[in-house]
């Protein structure tokens, strides 16, 4: 089938980033987003302005695209499931299942063979009480579904913290206690498979957080070749058992003696592979375009170093500063409203060419 026009669900950064890459290989893209005037369909070709569930705007979408793809990962899956009668959908509906509900995303990554820290699934305040007790008191206690960049959480940092009404505070929702990790740092690899299940990743990229949100991304990573080699090998292993098509995200702890800990997946483009759009030829966005289009995959080498910064609130007013420095790549997302804590574009400053990863 010849692929014209691409369907994204969702109308944020991402899907902008995904709907310019599309535009530069000649595809159309058509958002389903309800908020009008959003950022992705600033540079598609149409919008669908409909709920993400809504039947009659999911047919509609089904009716214009010859393939759908998303930019989050909170999707209903029913939406999902329903599109892939009449239209492919890249990542499958599967995917979403896996990543919305931490326990299941964690009991899949230990199926998969990758370590992730310990974890006890917590129903109510007794949950909790006995799961902290096994973890001596210490644990980072999340909401099993949504909460993304520190919200719907709770870190427990010493057998002191008093958790008593704790299960309440945070809704009385499914939650989960995941035991605390002693990690040096974060990494993240960012890895694409093709519809013909070849597997291309890049390097992973060390990252830095505020608040819980993405603050920093840099290139090297501060780690060994062989933990880089065990975290592209994670990738492979998590994407068969998908029998994924598209670009995956996936958030490691690095331990002291460089063993990886995997926190987190995402189903989509990643905050911190934004860096490639600056640092490669092929950007993870044209990348998973070719993926889910069945194009060949690109290639994901980097050629220089790199730190991508987040420009969150009034982060934007630095723009014009960043603007008159050089080699330095300033991405916008056509936000109206800077907001503490909102995402409203990131900048990617080059740092020459490429050198060996650290040890």
């Amino acid at each position: 089938m010849t692929i014209r026009t691409i369907g994204i669900i969702g109308g944020g950064q991402l899907g902008r980033m995904l709907a310019a890459a599309a535009a530069r290989l000649n595809f159309r893209t058509v958002i389903l987003e309800p908020q009008p005037d959003c950022p992705a369909a600033q540079v598609a070709n149409e919008q669908i302005v409909a709920a993400y569930d809504d039947p009659a705007a999911l047919a509609k979408l089904a009716r214009r695209s010859d393939v759908v793809t998303y930019e989050f990962e909170n999707v209903p899956v029913t939406a999902a499931e329903a599109l892939q009668k009449t239209v492919p959908v890249h990542p499958p509906a599967k995917a979403l299942e896996v990543s919305q509900d931490r326990l299941t995303e964690k009991t899949f990554l230990n199926a998969c063979g990758i370590e992730t820290a310990k974890f006890h699934a917590i129903d109510s305040q007794a949950d909790l009480d006995a799961a902290l007790a096994d973890f001596g008191g210490k644990g980072v206690l999340k909401t099993r579904r949504f909460g993304y960049d520190g919200k719907g959480q709770r870190v427990f940092r010493s057998a002191g913290d008093d958790p008593a009404g704790t299960f309440e505070a945070l809704g009385g929702v499914p939650l989960i206690l995941e035991s605390f990790v002693p990690f040096e740092r974060e990494v993240s690899i960012i890895a694409a498979r093709g519809k013909d299940g070849r597997v291309s990743c890049y390097d992973p990229a060390e990252n830095v957080h505020r608040n819980g949100i993405l603050h920093t991304s840099t290139l090297p990573a501060r780690i060994s070749e062989d933990a880089a080699q065990a975290a592209r090998e994670s990738a492979e292993k998590l994407l068969a058992a998908l029998d994924y098509v598209g670009v995956i995200g996936m958030e490691f702890f690095v331990m002291a003696d460089g063993r990886l800990i995997a926190n987190e997946i995402a189903p989509r483009v990643h905050n911190s592979g934004h860096w490639t759009e600056a640092a490669c030829v092929i950007s993870q966005f044209e990348q998973h375009i070719r993926a889910i289009t069945g194009l060949a995959l690109g290639d994901s080498s980097r050629h220089s170093d790199c730190v991508m910064t987040n420009l969150i609130g009034d982060d934007l007013h630095a723009v014009p500063e960043w603007l008159a420095r050089k080699d330095v790549l300033v991405h916008l997302y056509g936000k109206t409203e800077a907001r503490p804590g909102r995402k409203m574009g990131h900048i990617t400053e080059l740092k020459g060419r490429k050198t060996p990863s650290q040890g």
